[in-house]
């Protein structure tokens, strides 16, 4: 199959794009299980494009539940080199209002229950190799750049850059959390971009995420605990932005080089590939291939 190289991973309200053209649905197995849908591959403004829903079609998948490990792996095994995730979050700062979109520079890892690597699992047959990928700057400039012009666009009121806090999930935050998020002048809060983007790096992506705000979370005095409810109203209303954005974003990436992060692994290597385990070899080899020493 001819190499997809742009991504597309829909969050919350966004479980299809209706764009897509000539559509076509693969299932793929990987090494880390199943991916969480299967991916569907078409063409948009005469670009090729593969699209997989985070929580599945339906939303069956919790934030914690979800195989990130496998859903990022399939796009890598697509040949994906540019991935764009959409996210719903909730808004940390008073001047970020609901209905807005942010493309964050900056990532927090709150979470405590999710496989963050490739790398080293005994259960997956990884152990043994051991890389330590730098993710100082966890989004690819690149892409974020990309995506922030796309939301800009439509009209849409959009931030480029700040914080977004990953939280477990699949409980809202209290007050007293969402309060230290804000003292910590964390922009948004949401729960999905963890381990993503880790695991994008790793799998040498270029990925950003467009984050549409929701609410304000808990700790507005002036607004009341955020409710699936009320998160619904305003998915509904940032579903049809987020599509044209990412329609945009294709269009801008149709004549892009190579990923950035094409090389994120080179300097990480830390045990020499003469020593990697046969299994490990054989299992990371999608992503490790050409770093590999006959």
């Amino acid at each position: 199959m001819e190499p997809v190289r742009i991504g597309v991973l829909g969050g919350t309200g966004v479980y299809e794009l209706s764009a897509l053209k000539d559509v076509e649905e693969i299932t793929l197995d990987t090494p880390f299980g199943a991916p969480s849908d299967s991916y569907i591959i078409g063409t948009m403004d005469g670009q090729r494009v593969a699209f997989l829903s985070r929580h599945g079609r339906g939303h069956r998948i919790s934030p914690t539940q979800l195989n990130s490990r496998a859903n990022i792996w399939g796009f890598k095994k697509l040949g994906v080199e540019y991935l764009i995730a959409v996210s719903a979050c909730g808004s940390l700062q008073e001047q970020i209002h609901p209905g807005d979109f942010v493309v964050p520079d900056q990532l927090y890892d709150r979470t405590r229950l999710r496989p963050l690597s490739y790398f080293d699992d005994p259960a997956v047959g990884t152990q043994g190799v051991v890389i330590h990928v730098s993710v100082a700057n966890p989004f690819c400039e690149y892409t974020s750049e990309v995506c922030y012009r796309a939301v800009q666009q439509t009209g849409t009121r959009a931030h480029f850059g700040g914080t977004y806090v990953t939280i477990e999930g699949p409980r809202f935050s209290t007050k007293a959390e969402s309060r230290i998020f804000r003292q910590l002048g964390i922009s948004v809060v949401g729960m999905t971009t963890v381990p993503e983007a880790f695991l994008a790096r790793e799998a040498e992506m270029s990925y950003a995420v467009m984050a549409h705000v929701t609410d304000y979370d808990v700790w507005h005095e002036g607004e009341g605990p955020v409710t699936v409810e009320a998160i619904i109203r305003m998915l509904n209303k940032n579903t049809q932005t987020a599509r044209e954005a990412v329609r945009r974003a294709v269009g801008m990436l149709a004549e892009a080089g190579p990923s950035p992060q094409r090389d994120a692994l080179k300097d990480g290597i830390t045990t020499h590939p003469d020593l990697w385990p046969a299994e490990a070899r054989q299992q990371l080899e999608l992503i490790l291939g050409k770093y590999m020493t006959t």
